[in-house]
């Protein structure tokens, strides 16, 4: 099995679940390694647009410049990233993708896996020309949609709640922007279940429920017992956005809801569970 994007949020939990399920593992990470030594764990470390593709039966591939601004601004690495290192992979190996609900206008919401996709900045786009890629090559595609959890470099966005509130600061969360944030626990437990099916679709949704980054923000400091006051609406107009961002990409999970095992859909258990992990993280430094 070969794992890229082993350091970030849903690759560095994916890599503890397939190698505790038994998984033979090559793992790639771009620059930062996560320390972990298991007798069936290879490494490579490198650029996937230029190292050597190792063998293996099947690739997760959850590499990928997921800065939307920074995508933007510096086209060429995000089209490095997104297109090129993606093509590469899934030229040589039968590939899960992990795509975005950023392939979508947001103009209607609830996205299904058959609704036609229309990206509306470069983000969306390459995520899109990524998923073409290995689509054409037999390959399957899980969208998602605003991964969160606890990780070691840049931070979600209910972490940054968390912290902020906990200080007594103010927390300015978008009301008119909709989104199905999801767990990164639970997106990688429900690839995990994907690859142990004899079939699979071509392309699904596994994402948390519909709601305003307003709403999540709320839900965030109910979980945690932190100041609600503290959290105050904004508009998409009020942000400073490089990259224009669509209004409602929220997705429609229920197939995914039928087929896994997995309860990425409940917000209370992915939060309880999100909150374990912020308070574990914290308590250890």
């Amino acid at each position: 099995m070969l794992l890229t994007g082993a350091a970030g949020f849903v690759g560095r939990r994916l890599l503890s679940l397939l190698l505790e399920r038994g998984f033979d593992v090559v793992a790639v990470f771009h620059r930062r390694v996560v320390e972990v030594q298991h007798p069936r764990l290879s490494v490579v470390v490198g650029d996937l647009a230029e190292v050597g593709i190792p063998r293996a039966d099947l690739a997760v591939h959850a590499a990928a410049a997921t800065d939307v601004d920074a995508c933007e601004v510096d086209r060429a690495a995000c089209w490095r990233s997104n297109v090129l290192a993606t093509r590469r992979v899934a030229s040589r190996l039968p590939t899960i993708y992990i795509s975005t609900d950023y392939v979508f206008s947001g103009d209607k919401g609830l996205y299904r896996e058959d609704d036609l996709p229309g990206p509306v900045n470069f983000y969306g786009l390459t995520k899109l020309l990524g998923e073409e890629a290995v689509l054409a090559r037999g390959g399957w595609v899980v969208r998602t949609s605003g991964v969160y959890g606890v990780a070691g470099g840049k931070k979600s966005f209910p972490e940054a709640v968390v912290e902020r509130l906990g200080r007594g600061e103010s927390v300015a969360a978008v009301v008119d922007q909709w989104y199905s944030p999801t767990y990164a626990g639970h997106l990688a437990e429900a690839v995990a279940e994907l690859l142990e099916m004899g079939e699979r679709p071509q392309v699904l949704h596994v994402a948390g429920p519909r709601l305003s980054r307003l709403e999540f923000a709320l839900a965030v400091a109910e979980v945690f017992r932190l100041p609600k006051d503290l959290v105050k609406p904004a508009y998409i107009a009020e942000m400073r956005w490089t990259a224009r961002r669509p209004r409602d990409s929220s997705l429609d999970a229920s197939t995914a809801r039928r087929l896994l095992k997995v309860p990425f859909w409940d917000l209370s258990a992915a939060l309880e569970r999100f909150k374990e992990e912020f308070v574990g993280r914290h308590a250890s430094g």
